[in-house]
């Protein structure tokens, strides 16, 4: 088997099966309504192929911007949208998706094919030339960091929806937009602190995905006991 076999199967290892270890851990906070893993697959691999779009788009967007701040806030603003959108498309008007969480639920699971290809990616740039410590680290920071960022951002989305899962049409959509604009604020700022922090300080800025993902299961048990008597409360 050819070195460049290699590198590409130990970076989709690399990308993929830490992506479908946290998928194993946010399942696990709908354990007691599960969705079916048709769905679950069908979601994961619709935020696979959103990477697909993502890459020729943010190339393209990004001949046109020279400012990296603003570039990188184009291509957060792209991400976010095309994760909600695969989501839209493949899931949400779905028969069984019929309670609040479940918008948070499959929002996750595209986050995280998003993440799992996205990782890939990257991995295999330092597989293919560089020390196998400097991948480790690589793969490690992606881990801790950009996949929950990923996750964070898509399952804001899904708060938002879930929020409005039994509100009119038109409050639907307005929670919609807002979701995604938070998202996208989130991911943004993630960003511009990735840009302007030391390397040396670099872990200190994951604190703050780390911080969302404290107040990411908070939410999730308060959308858990979401139902219509109480939306229409609210």
């Amino acid at each position: 088997m050819s070195s460049d076999v290699i590198s590409i199967l130990a970076a989709m290892a690399g990308g993929i099966l830490p992506a479908l270890a946290w998928l194993w851990f946010w399942l696990r906070e709908d354990s007691k309504h599960p969705e079916p893993r048709r769905l679950i697959a069908l979601a994961f691999f619709g935020g696979m192929c959103a990477v697909a779009i993502a890459i020729p788009t943010e190339q393209l967007i990004g001949a046109f911007i020279q400012n990296q701040t603003l570039k990188f806030d184009a291509w957060s603003a792209i991400e976010e949208s095309l994760k909600f959108l695969a989501a839209l498309s493949l899931i949400f008007w779905r028969k069984d998706y019929d309670e609040p969480v479940d918008a948070v639920i499959y929002m996750i699971c595209v986050a995280l094919g998003f993440s799992a290809v996205e990782n890939t990616l990257f991995l295999w740039s330092p597989l293919s030339g560089d020390t196998v410590f400097q991948t480790i680290i690589t793969g490690n920071l992606r881990f801790v960091g950009a996949t929950l960022l990923h996750v964070l951002s898509s399952a804001t989305i899904g708060v938002s929806l879930a929020l409005a899962f039994y509100k009119p049409r038109s409050v639907k959509i307005l929670y919609a937009l807002s979701g995604v604009i938070l998202a996208i604020l989130l991911h943004s700022t993630f960003n511009f602190l990735i840009l302007n922090t030391p390397q040396a300080y670099l872990l200190r800025t994951f604190v703050f995905v780390w911080v969302g993902v404290i107040v990411l299961l908070a939410a999730l048990e308060f959308v858990k006991r979401i139902h219509p008597r109480l939306s229409r409360q609210s």
